[in-house]
């Protein structure tokens, strides 16, 4: 039988009332949001189950949201179907800290301290310089590279050989959109705070790095892919660390992920976490691969079906 991944969501896919359903039916579900108000200093079950968006959309608040969620969908599974066993775990961009938490390598209040940190020190540098962010379609990675030199901005999420987003300062972004254009390629400017994944975070991952010291790093009990290299994370506490602050400001090569995934024999990918992002992606890298997600009552059911 073919291996298995789990993967977690990353930040943009919160909606108001994830995974409302799945601690009203599960004690343990609703105390890992309780556990998360008492290590916050803040409602996030709130946020979570009621909103409002505004507040979700806060960086300080989303990343811990959805990692809190994830967790939640992960915890639901495995205790409904222990049988499912995953060899392999990875994340996109926040997700990476999910994976790296389900993998032993961070508790869950530290997760929860980090995230809530990473989030208010992103937002933070948003504000210090104005940046965004465009997601570029159907380009070859030539015509990328020129873009980002002729713009002055960089790529950060390599998605897929079909969809890279590039990060940088406003002006930046606005000018590989005029050369998108020229060049007849598609294109969609995010409605983001700030270039995340680029050196305009600089500032967020000099303060994060003074975090993540106190933190223990854990060597994993299962293997985690890295955003940044695409490739298995090291044993070592330390690299994992060093990994983690260097992803703050470098690409996401989430598209390298899936592919040494799949080249240790992993064919089913379960999404865990709100919306279906990842699972889309896996599909644009090879339609071959059996993708599902889990999100609430109604897809842990089908996920099931799906993973076993």
């Amino acid at each position: 039988m073919a291996d298995k991944a789990c993967v977690f969501a990353g930040q943009g896919a919160q909606f108001v009332g994830m995974a409302k359903d799945l601690a009203a039916a599960d004690a343990a579900i609703l105390a890992l949001f309780e556990r998360a108000n008492q290590v916050l200093g803040f409602d996030l079950q709130k946020v979570c189950f009621e909103g409002p968006v505004e507040d979700l959309t806060r960086s300080n608040y989303c990343q811990p949201a959805i990692f809190v969620t994830s967790v939640a969908c992960y915890t639901a599974f495995t205790k409904r179907y222990p049988a499912v066993q995953f060899q392999l775990a990875a994340g996109l961009s926040l997700g990476e800290w999910t994976a790296l938490h389900v993998a032993g390598v961070l508790d869950f209040e530290s997760t929860l301290r980090v995230l809530e940190a990473r989030g208010r020190f992103m937002q933070q540098a948003c504000e210090e310089q104005a940046g965004g962010m465009i997601s570029i379609m159907g380009a070859t990675m030539d015509q990328l590279r020129e873009m980002c030199d002729k713009a002055g901005i960089g790529m950060a999420n390599i998605n897929s050989d079909a969809q890279v987003v590039l990060s940088g300062r406003k002006e930046g972004v606005a000018e590989a959109e005029k050369l998108a254009a020229a060049a007849g390629l598609k294109c969609m400017v995010l409605n983001v705070a700030g270039a995340f994944h680029s050196p305009l975070m600089a500032s967020a991952r000099e303060r994060l790095g003074a975090v993540l010291q106190e933190i223990t790093f854990q060597a994993p009990r299962l293997p985690v892919l890295a955003n940044v290299t695409g490739q298995v994370h090291p044993a070592d506490g330390a690299a994992i660390r060093a990994a983690m602050l260097r992803q703050v400001t470098e690409s996401v090569r989430w598209a390298d992920c899936v592919r040494t995934a799949m080249g240790t024999n992993v064919k089913t990918y379960v999404e865990f976490g709100p919306g279906k992002v990842l699972s889309g992606l896996i599909k644009r890298i090879d339609k071959q691969n059996t993708t599902c997600n889990v999100q609430d009552a109604t897809s842990l059911e089908q996920a099931a079906a799906a993973a076993n």
